[in-house]
């Protein structure tokens, strides 16, 4: 009988191993070298040393157990072990926000990352405050976020577009779910009862205008939805109503 009072092996990788996402494809046995800030990450925050292990994601297989082969000051080189995760499948969803001020804007993205968008396509209307996102700074925060809450998935995003070259470009077999103050079904209805590709336009922080709101109504995949009695912040409706239309359709079971 084996001693019950004997050490358990400890499991690998541990839960506290840093995880990362990188570009490189992974596979069994495939090197990887980290530099930059996320080596700086590994090195002088984390304290990675030869043997310790670092949970990596490409966005194309899934999620990979690698072990530290060589700690240097300016680059960790990983070499990948096992899968554990294969690339997560979500919900063929698109959040299309208006563009926001900065810090608005990046509590969108980083949340529409926890929360499983498959895309995140800004768009530029009459009343935004803000006319510009930078690519780089938005895509980091979508990867931290996506770092944070252990996704295997990336969402695509999209450089930002006027609301009429969205519109006129809208793919033909994908809905449109318009949040407007003026109202619509519930939205817990419409999403509950939509299959297939889906997308969620909401407005900047002075709403959509007449011309706008009647742009995107002629839209014959525009699905007008209500997202309750109150008039909510363009951060709190784009996150709201991706919560709920990610629980509806099944990415929360």
């Amino acid at each position: 009988m084996a001693d019950q009072h004997s050490p358990k092996t400890p499991a690998w990788p541990p839960k506290s191993a840093p995880r990362l996402f990188v570009t490189q494809e992974l596979g069994e046995g495939a090197q990887v070298t980290i530099e930059g800030p996320q080596a700086h990450y590994l090195g002088r925050v984390m304290r990675v040393n030869v043997g310790d292990a670092v949970i990596l994601c490409d966005d194309l297989t899934g999620e990979w157990a690698t072990r530290v082969e060589a700690a240097g000051k300016r680059e960790v080189t990983l070499v990948a072990e096992q899968m554990l995760r294969p690339r997560e499948q979500v919900p063929d969803f698109w959040l299309c926000p208006a563009l926001l001020k900065k810090d608005r804007f990046d509590t969108v993205l980083e949340k529409a990352s926890e929360l499983g968008a498959a895309r995140v396509q800004p768009v530029l209307m009459r009343r935004c405050v803000a006319d510009k996102l930078n690519p780089e700074r938005a895509r980091t925060i979508l990867v931290e976020a996506a770092e944070q809450c252990a996704r295997t998935a990336l969402p695509e995003l999209a450089a930002p577009v006027k609301l009429e070259a969205l519109l006129r470009d809208w793919p033909g077999d994908r809905t449109l779910f318009f949040a407007d103050e003026t109202g619509g079904p519930p939205a817990a209805d419409a999403f509950a009862q939509h299959k297939g590709p889906a997308a969620l336009l909401i407005g900047p922080e002075g709403g959509f205008d007449d011309a706008e709101r009647a742009a995107v109504l002629a839209l014959s995949q525009t699905r007008p939805i209500s997202l309750g009695p109150r008039i909510l912040r363009g951060e709190t409706a784009a996150i709201a109503a991706s919560a709920l239309f990610m629980g509806l359709a099944g990415d929360w079971t």
